[in-house]
Parts: structure tokens; sequence; C-alpha cells
């Protein structure tokens, strides 16, 4: 189940498929990241290639690896199994409770804009949504869209961008923004990551009660982690 939440409380109820014809909700541009690190070897010049091999002395010979005893690790790890006990079987991940991030940073829609990307870089986080006084979300605060390039301060403009960073976060919040309920299938919310090229998304119930956030950084993780993630269940 995904929900829309605005300012002015809930706006949509549904799946995913209709989600798309709520025309309040935009598409996010994912900024494009910069390229800080050095050159890979390829990149060297051919002259520093050419002489660089002569330079170094040949690497000694490794000494031989001792041999392993291949039997006597079984047995011990064998022997620490049986002392854990049995183990309950583990189940494919399929909701969204199943990988969410439960207790998720938020903010509230009246602090500053230069306050909150203190408070979402100390967390070392991207986005958070955007919650009013009585704890329901109305929007979703994204770092990149608190310093967009075209409104970085050039030569003599550095007042201007001063008043902008004290513009309240509701001014660049991401507003309405759609919401997903936690038992909802994690390949409906793929979808609808790719669709609206969002980052994540809040996880609340019907009345927009925040109870986490689930972001690609959290499906990918699923998916790389035992136990299986299950899109397709």
């Amino acid at each position: 189940m995904f929900f829309v939440f605005g300012p002015m409380g809930q706006m949509y109820r549904g799946g995913p498929e209709q989600l798309a014809q709520v025309s309040p909700v935009r598409r996010v541009q994912r900024p494009q990241a910069l390229r800080t690190r050095g050159p890979d070897v390829g990149d060297e010049p051919p002259e520093a290639r050419a002489w660089a091999p002569a330079q170094q002395a040949p690497a000694p010979a490794a000494a031989p690896a001792a041999p392993v005893n291949v039997l006597a690790q079984v047995a011990v790890s064998a022997y620490a199994q049986t002392e854990q006990g049995p183990q309950q079987a583990r189940q494919p991940l399929t909701r969204v409770s199943d990988v969410m991030t439960t207790g998720s940073l938020s903010v509230p829609p009246d602090v500053r804009v230069n306050d909150a990307w203190q408070t979402l870089a100390e967390y070392h986080v991207a986005q958070a949504p955007v919650v009013d006084a009585q704890g329901h979300v109305i929007g979703l605060l994204l770092r990149a869209d608190m310093a967009p390039l075209d409104l970085l301060p050039e030569p003599g403009s550095v007042k201007a961008a001063i008043e902008l960073a004290r513009r309240p976060v509701s001014e660049v919040m991401v507003s309405p923004v759609p919401t997903v309920a936690p038992d909802t299938e994690l390949r409906r919310v793929a979808r609808v990551l790719l669709d609206t090229g969002m980052p994540g998304l809040p996880v609340t119930d019907e009345y927009g009660t925040l109870a986490g956030f689930i972001s690609r950084t959290d499906i990918l993780r699923a998916v790389a982690a035992d136990p299986p993630l299950d899109l397709w269940s």
C-alpha cells in the first residue's frame, strides 16, 4: 500500500500503478557524483609506463605456504556448531518491514536549511523525512535540493547565498511525498523508486505517522545479504 502526504494531509491511497498519475508528485533528478579519485593505472602517460618497471627491483620469491589441515578445520567448525544448538531456518526477505531502517532521522519543517544540512551531515545521511508537530510526514528533504548548482555563490553574491541558507526546510523539501506501508512487497517499492527517481521512501501508516525509512541502499544491502532477498514471491 502506498500513500501521498503533504502539508494538507493525505492526497492518495492505493497501489503503485496509479501513483505516477498524482500530478503534484514530481520526479526527482538525482545528481551525478563528481570524480574525486586519482587516475587509474591505465591513465598514466605512455612514457611513465615505459620506464617505471625498470626502476623497480624484482620482488623476492614468496616463501611456500604452510600446509593446511583441512580435516582438522572441518572438525573444529562442526564442534563449534554443536555448541550453538539448532539454528532457526532463515526466511527470504519480501516486505518493506524486513529491510527498512527504524527510528530514522527526521526534521521539522520550520528549521533553517543550514541547520538541517548540518544535521544530515552529522548523521551521514542524504535525505530525511519532514515531520510536523503531530508526527505526520509532510515532505522529504534531500541534501541535493539544499544546494543546487545554480544557487552556488558566485563572486560578490555571498550575501544572497547566506539568505538562501536561512530559508525554512518547508521551502526546499519534496512535497507532497509518496510513502509506503511496512507490509508492502519490496518489488513494488523498487518499481516506485525507479519511476520517481527518489533515493528512498518514508515508511508510514495510513495516517502518515512515521515508522521508518527504506532507501535504495537498504534494498541493495538486502540483495547482498543472507538470508536471501525474494522480490518475486
